[in-house]
């Protein structure tokens, strides 16, 4: 599964109807329904907020609305779209300005559709890869050497604290986590150990 890196929007002109599609990171059912609210406030003067949801490490919560267009007309078929993409924790939302000239059942899905696709195009996107955070204190003496080591791996640091010892905060993939509590304890002559967090799914370049 892959993530969104950032969200995105892409507007759609469709016999005189204007469609704006919006896609955003959210990781639960209250994020998104919270960001529809917001999307609904935003466009009151729209005859329609659509929106489609999918969220989980394997993408398994969905949801989708037609927001008062004939059933499954609308939040359907972005929900297609959504599902097809291989993208999770992502919340699309299309408003939509009725233009005058009616696009029948079939016109409807398939702008709903186009609408989704767009946008979802425009946006990009990375590996959901599984990770875990760690910490650590090592000395001054081979703190350097760490540092090589934990960039080698790819890990993230994101916290130092300089003391009588230097603790260091990361995540690193989970795939590499065994390696790094073996490399410190290696490099400290074990003296240190990493402490690890529970595996969690991050949105990182594989």
């Amino acid at each position: 599964m892959k993530v969104l890196s950032s969200p995105a929007s892409t507007e759609l002109g469709i016999k005189n109807s204007r469609f704006l599609a919006e896609t955003f990171v959210v990781s639960s059912q209250e994020e998104a329904r919270a960001l529809l609210k917001s999307q609904k406030e935003k466009y009151r003067d729209a005859s329609h907020v659509v929106h489609a949801f999918v969220i989980g490490p394997t993408g398994g919560i969905l949801g989708c609305s037609d927001d008062g267009e004939p059933s499954g007309t609308a939040g359907r078929p972005a929900l297609e779209v959504l599902k097809g993409s291989g993208i999770t924790n992502v919340l699309v939302t299309v408003a939509r300005w009725f233009g005058g000239t009616l696009l029948g059942t079939g016109g409807l899905a398939k702008a709903y559709g186009d609408a989704a696709k767009a946008v979802i195009a425009s946006s990009s996107a990375v590996e959901l890869v599984a990770t875990r955070g760690f910490a650590v204190e090592v000395s001054y003496e081979i703190y350097e050497r760490v540092k090589r080591e934990l960039a080698a791996l790819g890990a993230e640091i994101g916290k130092e604290e300089f003391g009588t010892a230097i603790a260091i905060e990361g995540i690193v993939r989970e795939s590499d986590a065994g390696r790094l509590c073996a490399r410190i304890t290696e490099l400290s002559s074990g003296r240190s150990s990493a402490a690890l967090s529970p595996e969690s799914p991050t949105g990182r370049k594989a």
